[in-house]
């Protein structure tokens, strides 16, 4: 019910009694536009700002008019644009404002580091939350053999398609020397840091971590082993993810450093194996899979790209051979010992390259398409997945006999 501000004073009224009847609505509508702001979430961290202590102060005028103070993490937040702006939003709607003016303040030192502990749950350790035994988020590492078989492009995909059915979902570009995840979901924002949290920046509901992100301009990334570790390491415990469901990693093709640091950071990774139908191509995919024997990892299964080209009479066009994506499956249930399915096979379409280029995946853009529904397929099936149990405590005790 909107609220009628006394236009008139009755000349028997107390001014006392006027002032705490004025008072008292004043607090009504201050208390109804902090519920309000309980809504709006930082773009970055995707959290209510209310719970950030991201909120200074609200106050309210005679006339309606509701003026909002909000603290920003750092003087320079790219985000502080969207910020006011939903801000202004939610509280314009509340009924008995009139008008609103946000204004900016920064948080200092203590407060920064107030927030970033609260991120931490209250631990002040760096820790990677997804290797921790009872993290519910589903990670997926995914690899090739060699490089050119579509691996980041099926990567923004299946993040794309599982942040549109509603998951949080955050892919981290592990492929250091040859990063392209920020391209491919049309990553515009960079990187915010507060304190020594990174907060990630996030394209169609994606949250996106890439070295690219810190190196100038097309700066090539010169590191050897141990920096490839620390920088993998600081991508998974620095940065804020918040609670996701699925985090999917990029990784380099073959099975180098990152891949064995991913195994040792993450040892509850399952592992998606991309190749192509070309036999030379899953030889060299079903040496990158077997690789989770060594660090005890489970095999999410195989996709095969670009599986053949639909020409306009309705026939296929074999391009890169055919057989490729079963031979790994076959190869690998055999290696594992247990099943591993081919998961989908993606056809050759230009559009696929094509979102890519223009930084929107081709599940949104065009999700009718062919290789769009096959992509889909592979997103829910993962999505639906059980977390396994490696990693996971069993609550298991020795019998007394």
């Amino acid at each position: 019910m909107r609220h009628q501000w006394p236009s008139q004073l009755n000349p028997w009224t107390s001014p006392n009694s006027v002032r705490s009847k004025v008072s008292s609505m004043s607090a009504e509508l201050i208390a109804a536009i902090n519920l309000a702001l309980a809504d709006v979430e930082d773009p970055e961290i995707r959290k209510p700002i209310t719970d950030l202590g991201m909120v200074k102060s609200v106050e309210i005028d005679s006339a309606g008019q509701a003026h909002v103070t909000i603290y920003l993490t750092i003087a320079a937040c790219p985000m502080r644009e969207t910020i006011t702006e939903r801000v202004t939003t939610a509280v314009a709607a509340v009924t008995g404002v009139t008008g609103v003016t946000v204004s900016l303040d920064v948080m200092s030192d203590e407060q920064r580091k107030t927030l970033a502990t609260n991120l931490r749950g209250g631990q002040p350790e760096k820790e990677i939350t997804f290797a921790q035994p009872n993290s519910l988020t589903k990670v997926f590492a995914v690899a090739s053999g060699k490089g050119g078989v579509g691996k980041s492009s099926v990567t923004v995909n299946l993040a794309a398609a599982m942040a549109r059915d509603g998951l949080k979902v955050g892919v981290l570009d592990a492929d250091i020397y040859g990063h392209s995840i920020p391209r491919m979901l049309g990553v515009e924002g960079l990187p915010t840091q507060v304190e020594s949290m990174i907060m990630p920046p996030s394209s169609h509901g994606v949250a996106v971590i890439s070295v690219g992100m810190f190196t100038p301009g097309n700066a090539p990334v010169v590191w050897r082993g141990p920096m490839l570790h620390r920088a993998l390491q600081q991508f998974l415990a620095d940065v804020y993810w918040g609670d996701l469901d699925v985090l999917l990693l990029d990784l380099p093709p073959g099975t180098g450093d990152i891949a064995i640091s991913m195994a040792q950071l993450l040892p509850n990774a399952e592992i998606l194996i991309v190749t192509t139908p070309q036999l030379a191509s899953a030889e060299v995919a079903e040496r990158a899979g077997t690789i989770a024997q060594q660090t005890h990892q489970n095999i999410a299964g195989v996709i095969e790209n670009m599986s053949w080209l639909e020409l306009e009479d309705g026939s296929r066009m074999e391009v890169f051979g055919a057989g490729g994506g079963q031979a790994v499956a076959t190869a690998l249930t055999k290696s594992m010992g247990t099943t591993i399915e081919l998961l989908a096979q993606v056809p050759l379409e230009s559009q696929l390259r094509e979102c890519g280029d223009d930084g929107t995946p081709i599940v949104l853009h065009q999700p009718e398409s062919p290789a769009a529904k096959a992509l889909t397929l592979v997103a829910r099936r993962l999505s639906q997945k059980e977390r396994g149990l490696v990693g996971r405590p069993l609550g298991l005790a020795p019998s007394k006999k």
